[in-house]
């Protein structure tokens, strides 16, 4: 069975931590997990009812209407240059595309997908599942030959990391040497603190040429829509055009009124502001609780997460969060070289973020 070859889904190995935390008098901080909890917003709630009677299939291409919101979206928020609306797609969430890239791509024994030396465990599984190698690549690091694809992720799951134009530019030109299609993991874009992310669509990243590269965008995080599973991916057009034609058969369809909220969400840029803000906020508390308690925050320049770390072991760290009620994930998750860190999530109410922050203090 193909579950036999992967590895085990890191978070059931959370369980008894979990339980440690949960037993808390005054009940568990889990920020463990960057699941939104903020409300979504109205203008994306009435977006989804208005085609609630439509009965039709979707398209897999999405609606020209979706295709022309990611378009704009993409120019006045992260300032990428116009794209053929034709070269983006909608798909179920992002963690299914980063699932089935490899596979969908023809990649397949033989080959190698890199991956950053610490990443969202999904990268690899799905070169797993494609049956390629996987090979982790630190900041600078050039592919291997063999490589077919190569992920990006600025900013960083799990560091909150930031890569800048010219570091992106020149991993580009390395996965392009080796003749791989780059895939730039984009979900976490909308969210800056410290740092400048910078899209793998700008000019002054691809060299004015879209060919090879794909950008990776969900609306989880900015417009906390993980619910509805809504995201896109946009770049080459030749290889979104045979993703679209392989996924046609696949029945790997967004539904309908998820295209709509998604133009709705795509189409206003004031509450991402809002949301943003509310990170931050949390951010502004939580980050100098950590420090007071003893850790030391790492990178985290942008997106949903501190990274974070005690000098010691990560499961170490995890237990003593765990007895303050504080649930968190093992640096581990993401690669070997995250052993002595734990990945902090911004994703939970400012009750409970407060709670957090008072027992950090105690």
């Amino acid at each position: 069975m193909t579950s036999r070859t992967l590895p085990d889904f890191p978070w059931d190995s959370l369980t008894d931590h979990a339980a440690t935390a949960r037993a808390h008098p005054g009940g568990v901080v889990d920020l463990s997990v960057g699941t939104p909890v903020d409300p979504v917003p109205e203008i994306v709630q009435r977006a989804l009812a208005s085609v609630a009677e439509v009965p039709g299939y979707p398209t897999v291409h999405g609606t020209p209407a979706l295709r022309d919101a990611v378009v704009a979206a993409l120019t006045r928020r992260f300032g990428t240059p116009d794209c053929d609306p034709a070269a983006v797609m909608p798909t179920i969430g992002s963690k299914e595309l980063v699932a089935w890239l490899p596979t969908l791509l023809g990649i397949g024994p033989g080959d190698v997908v890199a991956i950053p030396a610490l990443a969202y465990p999904t990268y690899e599984v799905g070169a797993t599942l494609a049956g390629a190698t996987t090979v982790r690549l630190e900041d600078g690091e050039a592919p291997p030959p063999g490589t077919r694809l190569v992920w990006l992720n600025s900013p960083s799951n799990p560091t909150g990391r930031v890569l800048d134009a010219d570091a992106l530019a020149k991993a580009v030109a390395a996965a392009r040497a080796v003749g791989a299609v780059v895939a730039s993991d984009e979900c976490y874009l909308a969210l800056p603190w410290t740092g400048e992310p910078a899209s793998v669509l700008r000019d002054d990243v691809s060299g004015g040429d879209l060919t090879g590269l794909l950008a990776v965008h969900s609306l989880s995080k900015s417009s906390s829509l993980a619910g509805y599973r809504a995201a896109f991916v946009a770049g080459d057009g030749r290889i979104v055009g045979d993703l679209v034609q392989t996924r046609k058969h696949a029945g790997m369809i967004v539904p309908r009124p998820v295209q709509a909220a998604m133009i709705a969400a795509l189409d206003d840029d004031e509450h991402v502001a809002v949301q943003r803000e509310r990170y931050r906020a949390r951010r502004d508390v939580l980050l100098p609780a950590l420090t007071g308690a003893g850790f030391r925050v790492d990178h985290s320049e942008a997106g949903l997460y501190l990274w974070a770390t005690r000098g010691e072991d990560a499961w170490d760290t995890v237990a003593w969060l765990a007895a303050r009620g504080i649930l968190a994930a093992p640096g581990t998750f993401y690669g070997p070289t995250g052993g002595r860190h734990v990945r902090i999530a911004l994703t939970a109410t400012d009750e409970r973020i407060a709670a957090a922050v008072e027992r950090l203090a105690g």
